[in-house]
């Protein structure tokens, strides 16, 4: 047995090594004259051993791949240092390209001079792919879903996988999950339409395609599509399936797609995420008539996993933003309110980030004397709290300015309300936004009468002035703590405003950007404004145009207000005699008289007789009587006493106790409002006759 044994040891065990050996190998001497093949080198070549020994490479071989391996060789030869290189070769008898490490090393001798050289070649071709499909789906992690946008989303799977894995891929999805809503969980009807939202393919324009981008589609309940949706699994088909012939027969054009441009295989994918449905994902190979393997059907099934989950993190964003858009929108001024100070223009633009939606707000508030308020505010944070947040302050400043609290006092108020919502918020609430409740408000009050505004603000931009000439500028306005801080007061500044001039408030995200600090940004404001067509509508559009991106990082609120003035105002300085209470309804009534309303005479009458009496009883002097034709008739007596009238019942004896009940019967509205030298008790009535003050030209 050991003599069989070294005899085996020599030339025959060489070349039982050289027949059977796994590893391709070939052995040149110095003139590249091949002297040993092994047969499975033979095969690549697919030539026999005996065809290539005792001559060279390029001999026998034509081509430029063979020249370029004899040119390799021959760079071994001369430098003695070895060369590795990778390439793609299909085996004779197989369509699959495989994979190949080729090794070309140089052979030398005891005195370490190059004597040939081998050439040696290993199939790698598992290992590759392996390889490039860890490397595709460490690729996905990245590349898909970097958005919450759902069609972004699909289309960053389409791109990723044509042409490295497929050559064509197409996404069709559930017009359930673009809109946001919740798939249902059950089986799928025959024929449930799906929209196509993403494709892409080797050639350009994607002529393969059988529906267009946005176009609705159905597959019949025996085609591949079909059955992977109702089954949930992924199913990879091709020509050798009789439901994808059959499928493929029953529409002429997809026929005809499929005769042109190949699909030879053909992997249809459900996409699920949380154990629901969204759609499907189609890959097929059409160069080539390598079909997909169970592997690649692994792949993408797993490609396709991380693709829904990123799609339904987007659907549920998508669906949570168009609720709190939608909450938002309805927390906010739906029609604004008929009056004559101001003409208004008002924005609300939602963020195009993905931090949702934010807590801006405006308003417009009618008050009394033919006053406005105008409110912007911003809650701190994004999403459906801060739009509730929004809500309840938006509620709480209507509330403070129906009082007729002056600006700084009306912000001090807003401050405790802030700052008591944020106490009440438990802490769990708190840890989940990060922040404690915060806001930021400026609030204005213009009086038409006296062409003045009166500004506070609380932690918000300075709002700004354009005069009718153009100048363009931002007053002078402490700034105040944003709101829910306290201990802080704030303080009202008052301007003068000629006829015509614009009011601009505004929030943070117009003037605000990554790349720019707040004082640049109202300079850039500052310039828009200050060529400003006089049309609030115009300069609104105008502004927003030059001061956003086109998917702004933070929500935009913004009111414009054009002053006007009233003049249809009468005033009255009166004694504190009674006797002056007669001569105070003649005065009311010869003007009402003269402004064309004699129906409105008789109760203006009764209005000013009580009003006087009152305050010549209880208040004290300096009285003034001024009557005001703005859309209503509206009776004022201001004076010098800080203590604000209630209405009380008189007893059947009483002598007095009568006036304010009178005027509460006779007005559609009345109040008080407080001012820094007394008060003014108000009384409106509605006119069949009012004509709004016209708009200045």
């Amino acid at each position: 047995m050991e003599h069989q044994i070294d005899t085996r040891s020599g030339d025959a065990l060489f070349r039982l090594a050289f027949a059977q050996s796994p590893f391709a190998l070939a052995v040149h001497d110095k003139d590249m004259i091949c002297r040993r093949i092994s047969d499975h080198m033979a095969r690549l070549f697919n030539i026999t051993p005996e065809d290539l020994i005792g001559r060279r490479l390029t001999d026998v071989l034509k081509g430029p791949q063979y020249d370029a391996m004899e040119r390799r060789a021959r760079q071994v030869l001369a430098t003695g240092e070895a060369q590795v290189l990778h390439t793609f070769r299909r085996v004779p008898g197989e369509t699959r390209e495989h994979a190949w490490t080729v090794y070309v090393t140089p052979l030398k001798d005891d005195d370490g001079q190059v004597i040939g050289v081998q050439v040696g070649a290993l199939d790698f071709t598992e290992q590759y792919w392996t390889r490039q499909r860890l490397l595709l789906l460490n690729e996905a992690s990245t590349s898909i879903g970097t958005t919450l946008d759902v069609t972004r989303t699909v289309r960053e799977l389409t791109d990723l996988v044509v042409p490295r894995f497929a050559d064509f891929a197409g996404v069709d999805l559930l017009d359930s999950v673009l809109r946001g809503d919740e798939p249902g969980p059950g089986a799928f009807p025959s024929r449930v339409p799906l929209r196509r939202v993403a494709h892409r393919s080797i050639r350009e324009a994607v002529p393969e395609a059988a529906a267009e981008l946005g176009e609705i589609v159905s597959y019949p309940d025996y085609s591949p599509p079909a059955r992977a949706l109702a089954a949930g699994v992924p199913i990879l088909t091709g020509h050798d399936d009789p439901d994808f012939q059959r499928w493929i027969a029953a529409d002429p054009m997809r026929a005809a797609r499929v005769r042109d441009y190949g699909f030879y295989s053909v992997m249809v994918v459900p996409m699920r995420a949380r154990g629901v449905t969204l759609g499907l994902v189609i890959f097929a190979r059409l160069t080539h008539p390598e079909p997909f393997t169970s592997d690649d059907l692994f792949l993408a099934e797993e490609l396709t996993s991380r693709a829904a989950y990123a799609v339904d993190n987007a659907r549920r964003y998508s669906r949570e933003r168009a609720t709190a858009v939608a909450l938002q929108r309805s927390l906010l001024p739906q029609r604004l309110p008929e009056q004559s100070a101001v003409e208004v223009a008002t924005r609300y633009l939602p963020t195009g980030s993905h931090a949702g939606v934010g807590g801006d707000w405006f308003d417009v508030i009618p008050l009394s004397g033919a006053r406005v308020a105008l409110v912007v505010g911003d809650v701190v944070g994004h999403g459906l709290r801060a739009s509730a947040t929004m809500g309840r302050l938006r509620t709480a400043v209507r509330t403070l300015a129906d009082v007729d609290l002056p600006p700084d006092e009306l912000l001090t108020r807003l401050d405790d309300l802030v700052a008591r919502l944020s106490a009440e918020g438990s802490s769990a609430d708190r840890d989940e936004v990060g922040v404690d409740l915060g806001a930021s408000c400026v609030y204005a009050v213009y009086d038409p009468i006296a062409r003045t505004v009166t500004l506070a603000r609380a932690g918000h931009p300075v709002p700004a002035v354009v005069t009718p000439d153009g100048k363009a500028y931002f007053p002078e306005v402490p700034a105040g703590p944003p709101l829910g801080l306290g201990g802080l007061p704030f303080e009202s500044t008052e301007i003068q405003l000629p006829e015509g001039s614009l009011i601009v408030l505004y929030t943070d995200g117009l003037i605000e950007s990554r790349t720019d600090d707040i004082e640049a940004g109202q300079e850039r404001l500052r310039r828009v404004i200050a060529d400003a067509d006089p049309s609030p509508e115009v300069t609104a559009d105008d502004v927003l145009a030059a001061l956003l991106p086109d998917h702004p990082t933070d929500d935009v609120a913004l009111l414009i207000a054009r002053t006007r003035r009233l003049d249809r105002v009468a005033t009255w300085d009166i004694d504190a005699d009674p006797a002056m209470v007669a001569t105070a309804r003649k005065l009311a009534v010869e003007q009402v008289e003269e402004w064309g309303l004699g129906e409105a005479a008789c109760i203006t009458e009764l209005v000013v007789s009580e009003l006087i009496t009152n305050a010549i009883r209880h208040a004290a002097p300096p009285i003034r009587l001024r009557l005001i034709y703005d859309r209503t008739l509206i009776c004022e007596v201001a004076d010098s006493s800080n203590t604000a009238p209630h209405l009380r019942r008189a007893r059947a004896m009483d002598e007095g106790g009568r006036g304010l009940l009178l005027v509460a019967q006779l007005a559609d509205r009345w109040g008080t409002r407080h001012t820094p030298t007394g008060k003014i008790i108000w009384a409106e009535q509605v006119v069949p006759a009012s004509v709004p003050h016209r708009v200045p030209a």
